[in-house]
């Protein structure tokens, strides 16, 4: 199996720790540079990351996870987590559209719907998901919890969202930080 995409995105890192020990070549793709190309003949919806798996391609980090349980005989996942990853695919692909937004030099203080939009769906989001934690519904190492990690801390470290009222999900990524991996996949390492 390989995987393409970029160290520093939140959807390659759950896919890399969800495939823990399980061999693998990871493909590290500049997707906003010189390997744009490279993404673009083997993914059209340009997203990553991207499995290939022999000559069969997954273009998404939900259908990938899905593929990965199926192949390696992981644990389905239940219509609850399903619904936790819902949220959490939300404050990413919000979170992502406000950083593309910065990179692109738009003004994120202005008062735009769009980015109004944005910062709500990731307040509200974050806010279930954080009763969630304080419930005890991430304190196994299981796909959604993954997930959330990466969430977490890729929303931090690009200072997208101050955690600092959600004491649950901060004690959820420290409960998880040693985890085999984490390390090893931490985007501040990616430079």
């Amino acid at each position: 199996m390989k995987l393409l995409g970029s160290p520093t995105s939140p959807y390659v890192r759950r896919i890399r720790l969800l495939l823990g020990d399980t061999p693998y070549e990871f493909t590290i793709l500049d997707i906003y540079g010189p390997d744009r190309d490279v993404l673009r003949a083997h993914n059209p919806a340009l997203k990553v990351p991207m499995l290939i798996d022999d000559d069969f391609g997954v273009y998404d980090s939900r259908v990938i996870a899905r593929y990965l349980a199926a192949k390696l005989g992981l644990e389905p996942l239940s219509w609850a987590q399903e619904n936790q990853l819902t949220l959490i695919d939300a404050v990413n692909d919000s979170g992502v559209t406000l950083a593309l937004s910065k990179r692109s030099g738009i003004d994120l203080d202005q008062d735009a719907m769009f980015h109004d939009l944005q910062r709500e769906r990731i307040r509200l989001s974050i806010d279930a998901l954080s009763a969630q934690a304080a419930e005890g519904a991430f304190d196994s190492w299981h796909y959604p919890s993954i997930c959330l990690y990466c969430m977490v801390d890729w929303m931090e470290l690009r200072g997208l969202f101050d955690f600092t009222e959600h004491q649950p999900l901060l004690a959820m990524r420290e409960r998880h930080a040693n985890r085999p991996l984490i390390a090893e996949t931490d985007p501040r390492n990616a430079g």
